[in-house]
């Protein structure tokens, strides 16, 4: 383990540590849109804790793309903050990363500023939200803007980007069948309904020049009516790995419909109605008091370690020429080694980092290392009002968690618990 877990890696123009990436998941600390002492203090923990490579998430390169008041954009007002960070990263010798993309329709007036914005015109359930049809003008724009953003985080002393193309964000919102429904050079056929990712990536690979690592994070499967399935999921793989990106991140699920494919489990109905604003959600808080509506709304995915392996493999079959980055379900060192003899020579995860940013340094110690994360998801629950955290942090803290919550931690971890023993005794029977 010794030798390839933490030895260096050379991702493009950038060189980590180790194979541990913490992966761009929300934290919900950037307040006003810009960077918080909170997103300071957690980054540079996850630092000296060991990984070799942080992702702050997510910075939209446009007003239009944010999605919650707790995100990022690209402005100058945000560049003194962000350099402030990426500096303490590298003192703790880690790299600094940065997920950049435009959420498209996930969002309403009242966070983005304007009518949302998607491939077609529409109305998202999930906002809920009218959104309209980007002109061609309009997409040109925004292409440029993704190669800006490059260079925005350069200044602010980046190493990566990564690039946003999963999860029905913007791009994935071109690509997906479900949410194209133009008859124009962006939608219709396969080749134009990737051809805004193209354009992104050929505009961000321009900007990144020598200096800059890009990876991008896109979808296996949509996992939803009328979405992208794993055949075409490697088509659009492949079409990233032409323009010569650094790294191909593999994730798989939709915002939207299957947003527990995305995270693992079930998700905290009582937790995330507590949390959520009633100011800008309230029909969606009201709604998830309703028996059974929050289980139909996001439907539980059992929870398994490394719960991704599976349809990670078979991209690893057709894709050989980039880097593929494995992300989901890594709870111990054990896990950790897996993917390495599983031939993945990078990985991403943040569940374990958010309850225990000493992870990588624990596993370094002990390679059997196991972060003890019960994947209640509280942390997911919690995010559209307040930072992510972890409940024993919350606890830990003084932070008080009403009683109905507490129960529903305890009876979300022993279902995973349990979930992963049913899976374990099932493999040793069919050995």
């Amino acid at each position: 383990m010794e030798n390839k877990l933490f030895s260096p890696y050379k991702l493009g123009p950038t060189t980590l540590r180790n194979r541990f990436i913490r992966s761009a998941a929300f934290e919900n600390m950037c307040e006003g849109n810009l960077p918080s002492q909170a997103l300071f203090d957690y980054h540079v923990s996850v630092a000296r804790g060991g990984v070799g490579m942080t992702t702050i998430a997510y910075c939209s390169v446009d007003r239009s793309g944010v999605s919650f008041d707790g995100q990022l954009f690209v402005r100058p007002e945000a560049l003194p903050g962000l350099k402030k960070l990426t500096d303490a990263i590298h003192a703790e010798g880690a790299k600094a990363s940065i997920q950049i993309g435009h959420c498209g329709n996930m969002t309403h007036y009242a966070t983005c500023h304007c009518m949302p914005v998607s491939a077609s015109n529409g109305f998202n359930l999930y906002s809920p939200t009218l959104h309209r049809r980007l002109k061609v003008s309009e997409i040109k724009a925004l292409v440029k803007k993704f190669g800006d953003a490059v260079d925005f985080c350069r200044e602010a002393g980046f190493d990566c980007v990564e690039i946003h193309a999963g999860h029905a964000y913007l791009i994935s919102q071109f690509i997906s069948p479900r949410t194209n429904h133009r008859h124009d050079e962006y939608g219709g056929s396969f080749e134009n309904r990737v051809r805004f990712m193209n354009e992104v990536l050929d505009e961000v690979m321009l900007h990144a020049k020598d200096d800059m690592a890009v990876v991008v994070k896109t979808n296996m499967w949509d996992d939803c009516w009328g979405g992208s399935d794993i055949e075409e999921g490697i088509r659009i793989a492949k079409e990233i790995a032409k323009h010569k990106v650094h790294g191909i991140v593999l994730s798989g699920g939709t915002v939207s419909r299957s947003p527990m494919t995305i995270l693992g489990g079930a998700m905290p109905i009582k937790t995330l109605a507590h949390y959520m604003p009633m100011k800008s959600m309230w029909w969606l808080k009201a709604a998830l008091h309703i028996p059974f509506v929050g289980a139909i709304m996001t439907p539980t995915v059992p929870f398994k370690e490394l719960y991704f392996m599976q349809q990670a493999k078979r991209f690893q079959e057709e894709i050989k020429d980039v880097p593929l980055i494995y992300v989901g379900g890594v709870q111990s060192g054990d896990n950790c080694q897996q993917i390495m003899d599983e031939g993945f020579e990078l990985f991403q995860f943040a569940h374990v980092l958010i309850k225990d940013p000493e992870f990588v340094n624990h596993v370094k110690e002990n390679p059997h290392y196991h972060a003890g994360c019960n994947r209640s998801n509280y942390c997911v629950g919690r995010m559209y009002s307040k930072q992510m955290k972890c409940h024993e942090c919350v606890e830990r803290d003084g932070e008080h968690i009403p009683g109905n919550i507490q129960r529903e931690i305890a009876r979300l971890e022993k279902g995973a618990h349990k979930s992963i023993e049913q899976q374990k005794a099932a493999v040793k029977n069919q050995k």
